[in-house]
């Protein structure tokens, strides 16, 4: 199993909302999200700066590559794409980060 880690960015007084709209997740997503291998998938704000810090495992067989073209998650992305930093597609500007520490 690979973890991958990445960050987003809030705008300015959409903190409540978008922990909201993930504690209300649609069932229809998170099936989506787990059958395409990704589990453990957490997500912590940095309310200071307002960065979103995601961090999830990915099975061996993943797919996740395949999710931006999935209509569930394109409908995610327009729903979220209001309280948060986006791409022309509505998709979040994502930055992968680079794991520099592990310990088992």
């Amino acid at each position: 199993m690979k973890t991958v880690a990445f960050k987003m960015r809030l705008k300015s007084g959409c903190e409540a909302e978008y922990k909201k709209r993930h504690d209300e997740i649609w069932p229809e997503l998170e099936n989506l999200l787990q059958e395409s291998g990704i589990s453990d998938y957490h997500i912590f704000l940095d309310e200071e700066s307002l960065s979103l810090f995601a961090v999830q495992k990915l099975k061996e067989n993943s797919t996740e590559a395949k999710l931006p073209k999935h209509p569930i998650m394109k409908k995610w992305w327009d729903h979220m794409a209001d309280l948060m930093e986006v791409n022309p597609d509505s998709s979040p500007v994502v930055i992968p980060l680079k794991e520099v520490f592990y310990m088992k």
